[in-house]
């Protein structure tokens, strides 16, 4: 089916360096310390392509596609011709950089970026279900594969389609992170619904900005899972650069960051990546409850520092 109503959720853009405060919240340093960086984990980011040769993420990608008619259709030209897309792999897994401050979460992580977006932020249903199939499909040297799905965009209109695409990843064991919208109006007795954040297979991922508090613009409402930083995040931007974005664009690569330091976790402790419900229940319980009603922030803040202390 093709459509055109498929587009990047609202995002604001600022040119800035100053220090993140996102991973502090989130506490991933303290992961780090005890030796779990996102190592043998795989995630798959289904965007806008990714800068390919920025110094600070090329050494994360472990491959990818384009799945969209940018660059003529080349399936090998993956790279990002909007900057969503990099920010989004930015947050993730981006190497540390000393004069910033900036880094990823998981910064060790390997990323497969699928490009199913075009560079104007609109996309189509079709090329988001090829791009989930081949991550299902998807094998690296030794085995590896992806076992985290990261998707930033949304629709008001419900796809069969690619709902049961994301179930028939679910029952293979994969974990897709979405971001829940920014249609908020900041009131805890209104609903905002966008897909595929409301399908009850994902984590849906809602902002907070750097009071702990959900941020004004993101969505509310009964099947929202948990929030993470989305408010003047510091990332990526292509051509070498970096930026400053809000949304829960961003709060959803956090969490599917903290999937994978917690992937690797498991990777090295048990010699095997955890199943979707081992990630799932471990996130939900590994947060700061906070003083706002379930559909404003789910199960609270992630907060990796309880986990660390295994």
């Amino acid at each position: 089916m093709k459509c055109k109503n498929i587009k990047l959720l609202p995002f604001t853009v600022l040119e800035s360096t100053q220090p993140p405060w996102s991973l502090e919240h989130i506490h991933a340093v303290e992961m780090w310390k005890r030796g779990y960086t996102g190592e043998g984990v795989v995630v798959a980011v289904l965007d806008t392509g990714c800068s390919i040769s920025h110094p600070y993420i090329k050494h994360s990608i472990i491959g990818g596609m384009n799945f969209t008619n940018d660059y003529g259709g080349k399936a090998s030209n993956y790279n990002d011709n909007n900057g969503h897309g990099t920010h989004i792999c930015g947050i993730i897994s981006a190497a540390y950089n000393r004069k910033n401050g900036m880094s990823g979460v998981a910064p060790d992580a390997k990323l497969l970026v699928l490009k199913v977006l075009n560079g104007d932020g609109t996309g189509e249903v079709e090329p988001i279900l090829r791009a989930i199939n081949m991550a299902m499909n998807w094998r690296g040297s030794r085995g590896k594969r992806v076992n985290i799905i990261g998707m930033s965009f949304g629709t008001e209109q419900n796809y069969p389609e690619l709902e049961r695409a994301i179930n028939i990843a679910a029952e293979n064991n994969i974990l897709v992170v979405t971001a829940a919208g920014n249609d908020g109006d900041g009131k805890r007795s209104t609903s905002e619904v966008t897909y595929p954040g409301f399908y009850k297979s994902v984590m849906q991922v809602g902002a907070s900005d750097i009071n702990d508090k959900p941020a004004l613009f993101s969505n509310t409402n009964k099947n929202l899972d948990i929030v993470a930083p989305g408010v003047d995040i510091l990332s990526l931007s292509p051509n070498n650069g970096y930026a400053v974005m809000s949304g829960t664009s961003m709060a959803a690569p956090h969490v599917a960051g903290g999937a994978a330091l917690i992937s690797s976790y498991y990777l090295k402790e048990y010699g095997k990546l955890p199943s979707r419900e081992q990630l799932i229940s471990t996130l939900k319980r590994n947060t700061t409850r906070l003083n706002f009603s379930k559909n404003e922030v789910g199960y609270g803040l992630l907060n990796l520092d309880y986990f660390s202390k295994k």
